[in-house]
């Protein structure tokens, strides 16, 4: 019998957990017409196969048709959903672990122009800032009409067989009743902390008439909402005492802070450049205050950190939910003393960020959410061949550890002295450095399965026929792009210049950011730490498009704190020397003239080209001439092109020696391949 807190069992109510370590509801926008079908599945029960106690599905299931999905919600208002549930319950059970589901009204944290354009509801007529809805106050059919909807959905839930209920009270509509800044009613509903209550006790007591006292039901409950207009932690205590004592609900799942707008919920679900587990200790306040089973998740990301938070009774389960979206197998690590080899967290928020764009993935996990088609475990090819891979960033190492675990003997190229490419650019950043976790891990494996590494050699055609491989991965990436210039490329300096050290930001500096994701964020953010005076110009009519709500916060905060000033709508032309100064010339689309900024120094992002001299140098030697089967490469079939009968070897290239894209695409780009290579 294992003495470490994280292996011990809990009972939770009638059911036996097998350990502490579970995911708490999040919805990674893999449902299919609103329902958990077979990628849903199999994203859930591949946590289970690897060990975990428990995970909680559905991140804000919603109820009714006048809560329309935000992002690829449940739909738990659909009969059809007891079966899909019912086939995720099994799958999930058939491991080992217990599988719960969260469920909710949206209120007025979803849009009108959704769906079915109903209008958005909640207590009062307050907008929502992050979706920018104007809800209609709940009248008293209303009340009627959720209520009993949230009674069906528990009703489809207990017919499905999963093992219990969660109910959402940190952000959505029994969240808006709460709280005094969302919930400004005169009736039995507002005003004081009994009246806030009420909803949700209704809410337990309609479920609870139609599912029973048998089934487990708890509450993801906000404490503290840290909001000077919102609800304070002595309230929160007291609310979750009353719940307590009215017997219907089996445990909390502890949530500080507010998420109605995006600074808000950076801090509820924070990444990289934060504390471990920031709102842990406050969790470990509500459990001995309240006495009931309690859970929480909010960046505990590491094993020791999940242990202490067991060890010394701040929780009963813990939650490492982003953890396992990069690592699937926690728990089976722990088990098999192999913890050194979870894959880490690096705290990106890559995977709440983009399910706003359509789905949640990995930004170090080619498998999570693609389980139908690639296994989180690799197996050993038939055949040992020999791989050479020609550069070490992100994508390179991929290529190189996945190819090694498959069997193959892997020699490395490298250029630079050490392995990392443009990750070590980002960590220039010092609250972006955890991001070296990616290749970090990736040595050690490599390490670990043997790879061999020749650092500070550029690799030329000679030397990688030299090897005599049967396989070849260019993942060279690329260097950077100043092709949006008409003229004065030899004035513009390059992100690449700053991050690395090699030139130092100057007195006045104007960063044109023409790329709108991280890497153009990051060098404003270092920039303006270090010079006196900064713009920042974009194309884009919002800055930063590509950068999820979690992410941007931590930049926008930078900006503000160094008085930089933003400016929208301006494409970058030209750049030209006026004395000792540089003067960058826009072209205002809108007004349709000429604009003139002068600085010390103008910064450049613009994305990368690639770096393929030796891709082609190789190309005509190669048995496919570099040509990908992107239809066997999307459904996992191995590379079968035989284009050129006097070639010697499968050539491909990856990442940003393709096209400047980002690190996941490198790293699933060299998955792809190898896996069945």
């Amino acid at each position: 019998m294992s003495h470490d807190p994280l292996l011990q069992p809990y009972q939770l109510k009638h059911l036996k957990l097998r350990n502490r370590m579970m995911s708490t509801a999040h919805e990674p926008g893999y449902t299919d017409e609103g329902l958990p079908k077979a990628r849903y599945r199999l994203y859930h029960a591949e946590k289970a196969r690897g060990g975990i106690a428990m995970t909680m599905i559905g991140g804000s299931s919603v109820i009714d048709i006048d809560s329309p999905q935000a992002f690829g919600n449940i739909q738990l208002h659909k009969d059809e959903c007891v079966r899909w549930l019912g086939e995720l319950a099994d799958d999930v059970h058939s491991h080992g672990a217990a599988v719960m589901i969260q469920m909710t009204h949206l209120g007025a944290r979803t849009n009108w122009n959704k769906a079915d354009w109903l209008p958005m509801i909640a207590p009062s007529s307050i907008q929502e800032p992050a979706h920018r809805a104007f809800p209609k106050a709940m009248e008293d059919w209303d009340f009627a009409r959720v209520l009993n909807a949230y009674a069906d959905a528990a009703e489809r839930v207990k017919a499905s067989g999963l093992d219990g209920i969660e109910l959402e009270a940190a952000s959505h509509l029994v969240a808006e009743f709460f709280s005094p800044g969302t919930n400004t009613r005169s009736d039995a509903y507002g005003g004081g902390l009994e009246n806030r209550l009420r909803f949700l006790r209704e809410v337990i007591a309609a479920i609870r008439g139609r599912i029973g006292d048998e089934m487990i039901l708890g509450v993801r409950m906000v404490c503290d909402e840290q909001w000077q207009k919102g609800l304070a932690r002595n309230d929160g205590v007291a609310m979750a005492r009353a719940l307590k004592a009215d017997g219907g609900i089996d445990f909390i799942s502890v949530i500080r802070g507010r998420v109605a707008t995006d600074e808000g919920l950076s801090r509820v679900i924070p990444n990289m450049g934060t504390p471990s587990a920031p709102h842990l200790e406050f969790a470990g306040e509500i459990r001995s205050d309240v006495q009931l089973p309690t859970f929480h998740a909010a960046r505990i990301q590491d094993v020791p950190t999940a242990r202490y938070a067991i060890e010394s009774g701040k929780l009963d389960m813990v939650a490492m939910t982003r953890a396992h979206i990069a690592e699937p197998h926690i728990m089976r690590k722990i088990m098999a003393g192999q913890e050194a080899r979870i894959r880490p967290c690096v705290g990106m928020g890559y995977c709440i960020d983009s399910i706003y764009t359509g789905q949640a993935v990995c930004i170090h996990n080619a498998a999570t959410g693609r389980e139908e088609s690639l296994p989180h475990e690799i197996s050993p090819a038939p055949l040992r061949k020999k791989v050479v891979v020609v550069g070490a960033g992100p994508g390179g190492l991929e290529a190189a550890r996945v190819a090694a675990e498959r069997g193959h003997e892997v020699v490395v190229f490298e250029a630079a002295a050490k392995a990392g490419g443009q990750v070590l650019l980002t960590a220039a950043l010092k609250r972006r450095r955890e991001i070296l976790g990616i290749v970090d891990w990736r040595m050690a494996e490599c390490e670990r399965l043997g790879v061999t590494f020749r650092f500070n050699t550029w690799a030329e055609a000679e030397d990688v026929l030299a090897e005599q491989p049967d396989a070849v991965v260019i993942a060279t990436g690329g260097m950077p792009n100043l092709d949006l210039l008409s003229s004065g490329q030899d004035l513009a300096t390059t992100s690449w210049d700053i991050l690395s050290g090699a030139v130092a930001p100057a007195r006045q500096v104007i960063v044109i950011d023409n790329n709108g994701g991280h890497s153009g964020m990051t060098i404003a953010e270092y920039a303006a730490e270090r010079a006196e005076d900064m713009d920042l110009v974009t194309p884009e009519r919002i800055l930063a498009p590509d950068i999820g709500s979690t992410s941007y916060p931590a930049y926008m905060r930078a900006l503000s704190v160094n008085n930089v000033k933003v400016m929208m709508n301006l494409r970058i032309e030209r750049l030209e020397r006026r004395g000792n100064r540089v003067a960058a010339i826009f072209n205002d689309e809108y007004a349709g003239q000429e604009r003139v900024k002068e600085a010390d120094q103008v910064i450049v992002e613009y994305g990368t080209l690639p770096l393929d001299e030796l891709y082609f140098a190789l190309k005509d030697g190669s048995v496919n001439r570099g040509e990908v089967d992107i239809k066997a490469l999307i459904s996992t079939r191995p590379q079968a092109i035989r284009t050129n009968p006097a070639g010697s070897y499968q050539l491909f290239r990856i990442g940003d020696a393709v096209a400047s894209r980002n690190i996941h695409a490198a790293i699933l780009d060299a998955y792809r391949l190898m896996i069945v290579l």
